[in-house]
């Protein structure tokens, strides 16, 4: 038994650093004067910067002057003891507003002030919650969509075609008139048509979708229209398995979300730009109103823009139904979004600042009836 754990004990000294990259927690170690000394693949990602980058930085280069995670260093230093803290908002123009996580400060051993720093994101878990706030008020849109439909539309097109009627016995003068009353009960119509959607409680067609077709067709119609002035960078998983999902869903879905890319990056920007990117990413599982038990969420797809971002005003209720920062928006658009993700058992969460949106997506993947993950056509 002892020459089994010396053994293993070599295994972990030789491949320290493997063992601190596979790790999901972000991890720096900090030297006596702030500066970063090592990082793991974890703390790469999150401050989307390379370890080799990050090694020539102090934390307060990041890090605004009166970050909360600087002070807690300054703790450990003085008094030699470990520190948790919770709930630490970071407040780096690197991060989006929401940026919250916990601090574990540690003395680095035989390091004289030297501080490790293990991060522990939030995010997920608070997004999470905000989905089951989400879909509650997809349900109270659904009840209001199927009580508008009955009690609005049919008096509608009573209006309407009384103003036809009127039409053709009024002077030109009028008859504007009869056209302006045509043309808002057809837009009451179609607002209602989108409500609608939400109503719709039919379970859903599934089956295995090549997520990069999908993709692949909403470039194409991004191209033909409103983002023909935008540059669209592909970043794809190759090997990414298929999803189990309804095509026509997956399409309307991240058509809306190029859309609202396009729009934010606006018509006149000469760098617009928007990357579509695939990933699997292990670890994440959830229980969602689709399952009865927690299922994975391995299937990721970004969608980034670089454009002027969501107002923090609205960010924490994006994708509530009726809010929106666009002067002749609905506020229907992502709500609807989010529905259609929630009802294939997925999540959707967005980050912004200034010139870096990104909405992401996690999805299930298809399996084969004996339970083997299929392979991406």
């Amino acid at each position: 038994m002892g020459k089994s754990a010396n053994n293993l004990s070599a295994i972990f000294a030789n491949h320290s650093a493997e063992l601190l990259n596979a790790l999901p927690d972000p991890i720096i170690a900090i030297a006596p004067d702030g500066r970063i000394v090592d990082a793991n693949a974890a703390a790469e990602a999150f401050f989307e910067t390379g370890r080799a980058a990050l090694t020539r930085l102090k934390l307060a280069e990041i890090l605004p002057f009166s970050s909360r995670l600087l002070t807690l260093i300054d703790q450990v230093r003085d008094h030699g003891l470990t520190v948790n803290e919770y709930r630490v908002d970071l407040g780096s123009v690197r991060f989006a507003a929401d940026r919250i996580v916990d601090v574990h400060a540690a003395p680095l051993p035989n390091v004289a002030s030297g501080v490790l720093v293990i991060i522990k994101e939030r995010t997920i878990a608070d997004k999470m919650d905000r989905q089951l706030t989400h879909r509650g008020a997809a349900r109270s849109v659904s009840a209001l969509a199927s009580m508008l439909a009955h009690e609005i539309k049919n008096p509608l097109s009573g209006i309407r075609g009384a103003a036809q009627l009127l039409e053709s016995a009024v002077s030109d003068s009028d008859r504007n008139l009869t056209r302006l009353i045509c043309e808002e009960t057809d837009r009451i119509v179609k607002l209602v048509d989108r409500m609608e959607a939400f109503s719709d409680e039919r379970p859903t067609q599934r089956e295995s979708v090549n997520i990069h077709a999908v993709l692949d067709r909403v470039k194409t119609l991004a191209r033909a229209g409103f983002g023909r002035h935008i540059r669209i960078v592909e970043t794809y998983d190759p090997s990414l398995p298929p999803l189990f999902a309804n095509r026509d869903q997956m399409v309307q879905v991240f058509l809306n979300l190029v859309k609202n890319a396009a729009e934010a990056i606006g018509p006149d920007a000469v760098d617009g730009e928007i990357e579509v990117s695939t990933a699997f990413r292990h670890g994440v599982r959830l229980k969602t109103g689709a399952s009865k038990s927690p299922v994975s969420l391995p299937l990721e797809i970004c969608i980034r823009d670089n454009g002027s971002g969501v107002s923090p005003d609205i960010a924490a209720n994006l994708f509530d139904p009726f809010v929106t920062n666009k002067s002749n928006g609905t506020g229907l658009g992502l709500a609807l979004v989010a529905k259609i993700i929630g009802d294939h058992g997925g999540i959707i969460e967005c980050e912004s600042h200034s010139r870096r949106t990104v909405f992401r997506v996690l999805m299930p993947m298809y399996s084969l009836t004996d339970g083997r993950m299929a392979q991406q056509n």
